[in-house]
């Protein structure tokens, strides 16, 4: 599985990529969690607003900070 955050450093972003990794942990699960902070990759994705959450190349959420629980929802 690959996640990948979408946001170009701001402190939610910062967040959701911890809370990812910790989902990833919590789930017990192998994932590649990753940071993107290109923002002609992030426009590829069609995301306006950030942080954005991605797994496996679909946006899954866009502006809103996630908690662990709500991200492993979407495993």
């Amino acid at each position: 599985m690959k996640i990948e955050i979408l946001g170009t450093g701001c402190t939610k972003c910062k967040a959701l990529e911890e809370n990812a990794k910790k989902a990833v942990a919590d789930a017990g699960i192998f994932a590649q969690v990753e940071k993107v902070d290109d923002i002609e990759k992030i426009m590829a994705y069609g995301v306006m607003s950030t942080p954005g959450l991605v797994i496996n190349g679909e946006v899954k959420s866009t502006g809103k900070l996630l908690n662990s629980e709500e991200i492993k929802a979407f495993f």
